[in-house]
């Protein structure tokens, strides 16, 4: 049937989602979920929106949400944009911000979605080395661009920039966006949304799906100066004017405003990658600098997609990517701690 395609979908390589197996009393640590359930709140606002008002469109500007996000971040709301995860997010930020006739630039190692969007809507891009201890080097972005965009931390690194540095950059580069997607920055790093307010040419995204534990709702957003949310605001009512359903909108508000609950949450994560970090090099593992809720390891005598599989088969599930510079690698998503302890005893018995 693909000879009703057309030349777009012809071209596209599609991003690859981490799996998402069924095997039986599976230990995942693939996909950097949380391993805590989200805030109490968050349910009781999904059961309490549950009646006749589902009959009835939700809030296509989603206000209530903005404001919660607004509040937490320091900002005006009318700075604040959201969207069904922060994938959608990105996906108007390449249409809207960074399609130009200069190329934007990113990391060659770094989130795979990235040249997919570019793909999807003929953005030209060109990848920037990272460095051999895989940091991103800023002095490397400060050439003609059409836009910059980069994870912080990185991924699959767990790299993180200083913010400092991202002040760096975005004073080297006045005239392009720069975008930083904060997905994981919750877990160490330090966000660059308190720049927002000197730098109109900077948009951080971020998500609720990592440090709120709400992946399976779909939630992300966006803080810039308002031109550029402007920007986001005329692509997704040209796309899709109800973005937000009302149990995502009333779920992620709760989410937000449980201060206590994400705290403790995404401190019990830092402080299992610290076990994780510890005993993995202990194993003999490098270990990149991590501030994410995951760790980038490889073993300077086995084989990555050999231990992988190893893994697999005593049901442990890790992300290998096959890629340049990055073949020898295993992304671990931090779990609880039973399940980190699960995966040090396969591996020592792996490796033993």
């Amino acid at each position: 049937m693909s000879r009703y395609w057309s030349a777009v979908v012809r071209g596209l390589t599609p991003y690859v989602p981490g799996e998402q197996p069924k095997l039986p009393n599976l230990v995942k640590l693939n996909t950097n979920e949380n391993p805590y359930g989200p805030s109490p709140r968050v349910q009781e606002a999904l059961l309490a929106e549950i009646d006749d008002s589902l009959r009835l469109y939700p809030d296509p500007n989603a206000d209530r949400l903005k404001e919660a996000i607004a509040t937490y971040c320091g900002v005006a709301p009318r700075r604040v944009f959201v969207g069904n995860g922060s994938d959608e997010v990105l996906a108007h930020v390449f249409l809207g911000l960074l399609k130009h006739e200069r190329t934007v630039l990113f990391p060659d190692i770094t989130y795979s979605f990235y040249p997919v969007y570019c793909g999807l809507y003929d953005v030209a891009y060109e990848t920037v080395p990272l460095t051999e201890a895989f940091e991103i080097r800023v002095g490397d972005y400060t050439r003609p661009n059409g836009g910059i965009i980069f994870p912080n931390p990185n991924a699959p690194t767990g790299r993180a920039l200083p913010r400092a540095e991202i002040e760096r950059l975005l004073a080297g580069n006045p005239d392009s966006v720069v975008v930083v997607d904060e997905a994981y920055v919750d877990f160490g790093a330090e966000t660059a949304i308190p720049l927002v307010a000197e730098y109109p040419n900077l948009l951080v995204v971020q998500t609720l799906s990592k440090s709120r534990s709400l992946a399976g709702l779909r939630v992300g957003f966006a803080v810039g100066h308002e031109d550029l949310i402007e920007a986001l605001e005329r692509i997704k009512n040209s796309f899709n004017s109800y973005p937000l359903d009302r149990l995502a909108i009333a779920g992620a508000v709760a989410a937000m405003e449980d201060h206590t609950h994400f705290e403790i949450t995404r401190l019990a994560v830092m402080k299992s990658r610290e076990n994780l970090v510890r005993e993995l090099s202990a194993l003999g593992f490098e270990v990149l600098p991590s501030a994410a809720n995951f760790v980038f390891v490889r073993h300077p005598q086995r084989d990555a997609g050999e231990l992988a599989a190893a893994l697999r088969q005593r049901s442990i599930i890790v992300r290998h990517f096959r890629l340049p510079r990055i073949e020898q690698f295993l992304r671990i998503t931090v779990g609880t701690d039973e399940q980190c302890e699960a995966l040090v005893s396969a591996l020592r018995e792996i490796l033993r």
